[in-house]
């Protein structure tokens, strides 16, 4: 049996070791942490009772994912999708709510719902070719190009000072924008755009899902599949350099798949030079620093509104939030930064004790930041919530400089994988109509550094899969491993 050794338990990771394991390989994955899933671990928080997400909280790239659609993640998992999506105060109590139901959230923006009909539906009714689209090399024609030619226009027109012509609201304006700035990048900007309008279009499909009982449930799902086919998961295994690992024999179809940074493929002896340039010429980008709440209640949102949606973004107006992002880009911080929070409690009873309540929140910052975003953080949720303050029974931080020791992947802090442009959208990590595999017999790339990117979408993996398998001259499709 040919082997498949997979570094990394991520969902990447662990996608591209089902994929294998049901293809027939003797899959074994190695994880540098003492828990499995990556980007979607839950653990005890500093009370008991509270459980708090390590990184990824919520997840709408998950529910529409074609691998987790075949997966079955749906029916494995008890899925949270709530009626709102997402919500945006404002000062004076005011808030932008984005309903699941688009047509509830035009009507709710007043002379903004026309523009923002327009500019949303025909993504909501072709989301799964923006998916596909979105979600595998644009070196490639795109299997629904109507699609791509409306998302690819739209991102043009919210990725440029043409977007002000659009939204004229507060209250329109706010709400986009505070989707936008999800990408960790200027505003505007296409990068930003993307990632934005992507979003914004799940938020209306499928909605934006997290299952009960914290994002730790979808590695375990992935583990239990992992191991009804044989393949196994040791933790406490950090692997820093290939030439000592013994990954088998390339020559005898065995694979090496790595859900990490792309950096660790240089320590393999037999890069070619070309591909090691570009390799080191990969750019990471801003970071994340991230902030949890144990709660002795829930928030007290002057909009009562805000109180019942699972996510929330902090920052104010569309102006003040690009002045945060724009700031971050210039290697500063906002002294009131835009605020990507979630509060899983008001709908998931399983993650703090009766009557109280968690809330998972980060800022973005300069990569390598060392600094405690708490009482940033608590301003911002302050001036939207008066009495939040009071509320608050224990926090944790942890700075963009201490991501990588919960997740060697998150280098300088970078929860993205790679900086998110435009440029490392055609070369992530390297300019090919097949990123996931390498020059290197036998050596592919599952992680967010190779497309579709950041997300709990499990298709780096599968690509990187699909491509082994190919390779290997074994061709299969979703459909065949999960019939």
């Amino acid at each position: 049996m040919a082997r498949a050794t997979v570094i990394g338990s991520g969902p990447n990771g662990l996608a591209a070791a089902v994929a294998l394991a049901r293809a027939g390989y003797g899959v074994e994955v190695l994880e540098a942490a003492d828990t499995i899933g990556g980007g979607v671990r839950t653990t005890p928080a500093a009370l008991p009772g509270f459980r708090w997400d390590v990184c990824a909280a919520v997840h709408p790239a998950a529910i529409a994912s074609p691998f987790f659609r075949a997966f079955g993640l749906g029916e494995r998992l008890d899925w949270i999708v709530p009626e709102i999506s997402y919500a945006h105060p404002l000062d004076g109590g005011d808030a932008a709510i984005a309903w699941r139901d688009l047509e509830r959230t035009a009507d709710a923006l007043g002379s903004d719902g026309r523009a923002w009909r327009s500019l949303l539906r025909p993504l909501v009714r072709r989301l799964e070719g923006v998916v596909d689209f979105t979600g595998s090399a644009l070196l490639r024609m795109p299997s629904d190009p109507i699609a791509a030619v409306r998302f690819g226009l739209r991102m043009l027109e919210q990725g440029t000072p043409l977007a002000r012509r659009v939204l004229r609201t507060r209250e329109g304006a706010a709400l986009l924008s505070g989707v936008l700035a999800h990408a960790n990048a200027p505003l505007p900007s296409l990068s930003s755009a993307a990632a934005g309008l992507l979003l914004a279009a799940h938020a209306h499909a499928g909605g934006w899902g997290y299952p009960r009982g914290g994002a730790q449930r979808i590695a375990d799902a992935l583990q239990e599949d992992l191991g009804a086919h044989g393949g196994s998961v040791r933790t406490g295994e950090h692997v820093r350099d290939l030439r000592s690992l013994d990954w088998g024999d390339p020559t005898r179809g065995d694979l090496l798949v790595l859900n990490s940074s792309p950096r660790l493929v240089l320590t393999l002896p037999d890069v070619p030079g070309r591909y090691a340039r570009a390799l080191r010429s990969y750019r990471y980008g801003t970071a994340a620093a991230k902030v949890d709440f144990a709660l002795d209640g829930p928030i007290p949102w002057a909009n009562e509104l805000v109180g019942r949606s699972p996510t929330v973004h902090l920052g104010g107006t569309r102006d003040e939030i690009a002045a945060s992002e724009n700031a971050v880009a210039r290697g500063t911080v906002s002294a009131n930064p835009y605020v990507l929070a979630v509060q899983p409690s008001v709908l998931d009873d399983t993650r703090a004790p009766e009557g109280h309540g968690v809330l998972w929140s980060y800022i973005h910052v300069p990569a390598g930041s060392d600094l405690d975003a708490t009482e940033l953080v608590t301003r911002q949720v302050e001036r939207f919530a008066p009495g939040f303050r009071d509320r608050i029974l224990a926090s944790h931080s942890v700075p963009a400089s201490g991501r990588e020791m919960l997740n060697a992947s998150e280098i300088g802090g970078d929860v993205f994988g790679g900086a998110f442009t435009m440029r490392q959208a055609f070369r992530r990590p390297a300019l090919s109509a097949v990123p996931w595999r390498t020059p290197m017999r036998g050596v592919y790339l599952a992680s967010a550094s190779t497309p579709p990117g950041p997300g709990v979408s499990g298709m780096p993996g599968w690509h990187a899969a699909r491509t082994a398998l190919r390779d290997a001259g074994m061709p299969t499709s979703l459909e065949e491993l999960f019939a």
